[in-house]
């Protein structure tokens, strides 16, 4: 079969990068832009842009970017560029690596400009290489570079990026027709599709320890908590640039730890206000504040956090008879396939969930033989297993008519995936000392109908098991916690991930819970299992597939917690049979309505 035939000829794509002055749309701004139109098979087809862009601010990181004031300040402005910019987008599918993050920069400064996207879908090529499974250590841009064979010689220019990403591009997507794999693309209007923050401002950590409540007559203390609702007279992004500065705490929500509230409209009902009257909060009007602000007492700094011990349970990886192997079930019933996948995972191997790349055996059973996948894995070779499915068999050997194992091009190894730790229920590894860790969350491409969604969902709580402000709770609806220290992105219809920056979680935060939760009458026995893969940003520390029982709508898949100055991950696998509204109000979450 040819490439022409295995592709879809009425898809066109827009592959973009961007380089921006920080990590979120609300606050960072777009300094370079580069975008290239391509056919169906990812080829150069119509118009081409690059551009420097003057957003008249901080450039940033320019240790990463290079981009320098006095290089951007002849540059033109966004909404200058913005027709010639919008021309390639125009009519095709937006392609970027990251693509939650590009667009929603691109979003977010084409509405600046008064200006909407013309992009009604995007494709994530880093969700991508996660779907398709290949054998690299990491799915970065230069990784995956340099296993497709493409060069790369100016790592972090847009414009450069965009062209080694058009010919990763056109490797996977003859690799995910190979596979018969769908491929992720998601829609960017409607709830999956969304890509802007909620109107808040990201402030950086405090660097001064909380002091406690202000009390009515007293003056501000640095390092004390404070919130804003209702109007301002002074802008609120500036408002709040001048309590940061002054040592205190912006935070966007009302908790129990909140110092002072200000608001000018006594009788406000908002939720924070009415937050603030529950926990006897004082409340101050915008003109006393700033009166305040003349006189802020010093505060106390944070303690420095003692440095990570090294890790004391090992990592090692259990090496059953099934090391080294990756297996996908097809058939039986949800109790029957969730047994067969725990034992895969009890001798060492790791059960999969889509026909990918890494994928080294199939175990059919009854009513696998309908399965539009075992085409294609017939065609690719793989070794079938058939047995008995019960809990405790061991996992058959091949069927007699079964050839040996055999591969899709060059993207299988014997040992796929061999020295990732792989974690059954209720198993704990000590993370490595990186500060920034992904947990990716996917489930089977076509395991739903359409208008049924899987909501991953991240709490920050205490030592209590419960939340501390609004903001603890990460979701669709509110992707980014407080300081930027959890971030929810989707891109995939049947991917989701939780970003964790482990350095901005605060010390009143013993555990970060992921959890994943199913809309309407839908269930995990429809869902099937979860997958996640916990990555830093050089390797994979550990991943796992997950069951809930048949009629179980929520999910705990893991936990990220604190022990004596180690960080621990531990996979869960802990169902319920109610919904996202009662797994937040377990964790102290005030849900209107619940």
């Amino acid at each position: 079969m040819t490439t022409a035939q295995l592709l879809d000829p009425d898809q066109a794509w827009a592959v973009v990068d961007v380089e921006t002055s920080g990590l979120h749309p609300g606050s960072g701004r777009v300094l370079s832009v580069a975008a290239m139109a391509l056919d169906a098979a990812g080829r150069p087809a119509g118009p081409r842009f690059a551009s420097l862009v003057n957003a008249g601010g901080d450039p940033g990181p320019v240790h990463v970017h290079g981009l320098t004031r006095a290089r951007l300040a002849a540059a033109p402005r966004f909404d200058e560029i913005a027709p010639d910019l919008l021309e390639v987008l125009d009519g095709r599918i937006l392609v970027a690596h990251n693509a939650a993050f590009d667009h929603g920069f691109l979003a977010a400064e084409a509405e600046r400009a008064g200006l909407k996207l013309p992009v009604r879908q995007r494709l994530c090529t880093l969700a991508l290489s996660r779907r398709l499974g290949i054998d690299v250590p990491n799915h970065k841009l230069a990784t995956l570079a340099g296993y497709w064979g493409v060069p790369q010689r100016r790592a972090h220019d847009a414009e450069d990026d965009t062209q080694v990403l058009s010919r990763v591009l056109t490797h996977s997507l003859l690799l995910a027709a190979q596979l018969g794999m769908p491929l992720p693309l998601i829609g960017c209007d409607g709830r999956t599709g969304a890509t802007r923050y909620p109107p808040r401002v990201t402030t950086p950590p405090c660097p001064w320890r909380y002091p406690g409540r202000l009390a009515v007559g007293r003056p501000l203390v640095q390092g004390m908590k404070v919130a804003v609702t209702g109007t301002t007279g002074e802008p609120r992004v500036t408002l709040v640039e001048r309590l940061t500065a002054a040592g205190l705490d912006v935070q966007n929500s009302v908790s129990r730890l909140t110092s002072a509230l200000i608001c000018n409209e006594p009788g406000l009902g908002t939720r924070k206000a009415e937050r603030a009257r529950e926990e006897g909060i004082v409340v101050l009007d915008e003109a006393t504040v700033l009166r305040l602000l003349d006189d802020v007492r010093p505060g106390e700094p944070q303690a420095a956090r003692p440095a990570p011990r090294r890790p004391r349970t090992p990592r090692v990886v259990t090496r059953g008879p099934l090391y080294g192997r990756r297996v996908l079930v097809l058939g039986g019933t949800h109790p029957q396939a969730a047994a067969v996948r725990t034992e895969v995972t009890a001798l060492g191997g790791a059960a999969a969930v889509n026909l990918s790349a890494g994928v080294t055996d199939v175990i059919l059973m009854a009513g696998g033989e309908t399965d539009r996948r075992l085409t294609r894995i017939r065609e690719a070779e793989l070794p079938l297993h058939r047995g008995q499915v019960a809990l405790g068999i061991t996992v058959p050997a091949p069927c007699p008519e079964a050839v040996e194992p055999g591969y899709v091009g060059r993207h299988r190894c014997e040992a796929a995936g061999a020295g990732v730790p792989v974690l059954p229920r209720g198993a704990v590894i000590d993370l490595p000392d990186e500060g920034v860790w992904t947990v990716n969350v996917a489930w089977r491409a076509d395991a739903l109908a359409d208008g049924t969604d899987v909501d991953v969902v991240a709490l920050l709580v205490d030592a209590d098991e419960q939340v501390i402000a609004d903001e603890d709770f990460v979701f669709y609806n509110a992707p980014v916690s407080e300081h930027g220290a959890v971030v929810l992105a989707a891109d995939g219809d049947s991917e989701q991930s939780i970003r964790i920056d482990l350095d901005l979680v605060s010390d009143q935060h013993s555990k970060i819970v992921i959890a994943a939760a199913l809309s309407g009458d839908a269930t995990f026995g429809d869902l099937g299992a979860v997958t996640l893969s916990v990555d830093g940003d050089a390797a994979t520390a550990a991943t796992s597939t997950l069951d809930a029982a048949t009629t179980e709508a929520t999910l705990l898949l893991a936990e990220i917690y604190r022990r004596e100055g180690t960080w621990r991950l531990r996979a869960i696998g802990q169902g319920n049979d109610d919904g996202l509204a009662e797994l937040a109000t377990r964790h102290g979450v005030a849900v209107e309505g619940a």
